[in-house]
């Protein structure tokens, strides 16, 4: 038995009472709806104002939320399938995962992206205007879409190869279940190490030139060098969805009867934490953005 099957063999043997299903699915519906209304203001305050859809900063930041709902919104219905449905069809579920990978793959470069910008609109504001530019910030959306894509449809493709899937049947919907390959394991965690590595490094580099002029007076560099710490701890928060599944099997193991209780805290720590700081980062931040933002969420009239 491998590690997938076995571990839907504890889910199945060990499930929630109704009590506890009912509170879990609630508190994460109401953290779901919560977020993704913070969320959908902010897209709306974006869309409204052309100062927002016309300066790259804000397009970066604007993608990272929309980034964040569909990830949100996939993963609360496939939290909820698992408790009513248990188990889906298998393409179904291979089309939930694939676009959960593509988000979760998205975000750390997502951050690097913003990162730099920060960095050079702090340290080479002079050239700020002709570096970032609409079109080369839609540009780099789309390299990140697709760098993401290629690493995640490559996982379809291998599993087609050398186990190809029955889209018939009906399976417990994890990552694990649909693509078990170990090759696929192992692609994987290169995968993250070469995105984390590029991430820190960058970040940890404009960090420190930010830090640097900051220290000659720039008010605004301060506020940035804030910034690029946020995106910081937000990485490590997202960097928990990489140690999430070996983690979560290495507890099953100790204790099986509470291994639901740890996909539940898993799913709290690794897909909603995260997405709950994005809107802080430049939507309760940014005093441009906030201003705009309020009318929105208090349903005010300009």
């Amino acid at each position: 038995m491998n590690i997938s099957s076995a571990n839907v063999t504890v889910v199945s043997q060990y499930r929630d009472s109704f009590t506890k299903a009912v509170s879990k699915n609630v508190i994460v519906v109401v953290l779901g709806i919560l977020i993704n209304y913070i969320n959908a203001g902010l897209i709306h305050t974006f869309c409204k104002h052309q100062i927002f859809y016309m300066n790259p900063r804000y397009i970066l930041f604007i993608h990272l939320v929309v980034n964040d709902m569909i990830q949100v919104t996939l993963t609360l219905i496939m939290f909820i399938i698992s408790y009513i449905l248990y188990k889906i069809n298998v393409s179904i579920c291979c089309t939930f995962i694939l676009f959960v990978v593509f988000t979760t793959e998205n975000t750390p470069l997502n951050l690097a992206c913003m990162a730099v910008e920060c960095y050079i609109a702090i340290c080479f504001p002079l050239r700020h205007v002709q570096i970032c530019t609409i079109k080369r910030t839609l540009m780099l959306i789309g390299l990140i879409w697709t760098i993401s894509m290629s690493s995640a449809l490559s996982d379809l493709f291998i599993t087609l190869a050398t186990q190809p899937l029955d889209f018939h049947s009906q399976v417990f919907c994890l990552r694990q279940t649909v693509f078990p390959n170990p090759l696929i394991i192992k692609k994987r965690d290169i995968t993250y190490s070469v995105f984390l590595v590029i991430v820190w490094i960058t970040l940890f580099y404009i960090y420190f030139k930010i830090l640097l002029t900051a220290k000659t007076c720039c008010k605004d560099a301060k506020k940035a060098r804030n910034t690029i710490l946020l995106h910081g701890f937000q990485l490590l928060l997202c960097m928990a969805s990489y140690a999430a599944p070996q983690l979560t099997d290495t507890l099953q193991k100790l204790s099986p009867k509470n291994y639901t209780d740890f996909l539940f805290a898993s799913y709290i720590i690794v897909q909603i934490l995260p997405r709950s700081i994005s809107p802080f980062i430049y939507g309760l931040r940014d005093n441009t953005f906030n201003k705009y933002l309020k009318r929105y969420l208090l349903c005010k009239v300009p």
